[in-house]
């Protein structure tokens, strides 16, 4: 499915046919350790740097209410972050995953993320738009 916003998003989970739990895991975007002037000139002009994850949670897709909820909650823990990739977890049998279910696959998200996989989850920037990788 193609998404166009994070409302997209919580829409498609809330419609799924068994529970879902989301994955959230928030980065920074950082200048690479011992950087060239290439990469400097491409990181200040926003082209590039270091994918960082820094804060991970997991909710029930009732428990966000929009973007905009979650980006305040996000900012509450003082953690700066720049981009948000979402993932999410099958329930069965009409049991939605637990928080502690949830835990492993997080794990997952931020090794696939510090490995440079991004295209497998979809990715919001700061301001909830919709973020695409080539």
């Amino acid at each position: 499915m193609e998404l166009a916003s994070f409302d997209d998003l919580l829409t498609a989970a809330r419609q799924q046919p068994e529970p879902q739990r989301l994955l959230f895991v928030f980065a920074r975007i950082e200048l690479p350790e011992n950087a060239t002037p290439a990469q400097r000139e491409r990181f200040e002009r926003r082209e590039g740097g270091t994918i960082s994850p820094c804060l991970c949670v997991d909710k029930a897709p009732g428990e966000v209410a929009d973007f905009a909820a979650l980006k305040v909650e996000s900012e509450a823990t003082g953690q700066r972050w720049d981009m948000v990739f979402v993932g999410s977890l099958d329930g069965r049998g009409g049991i939605a995953p637990s928080a502690d279910e949830a835990a492993q696959p997080l794990r997952f998200m931020v090794n696939a993320i510090n490995d440079g996989r991004v295209s497998d989850f979809a990715a919001f920037d700061h301001d909830g738009q919709v973020l695409r990788f080539a």
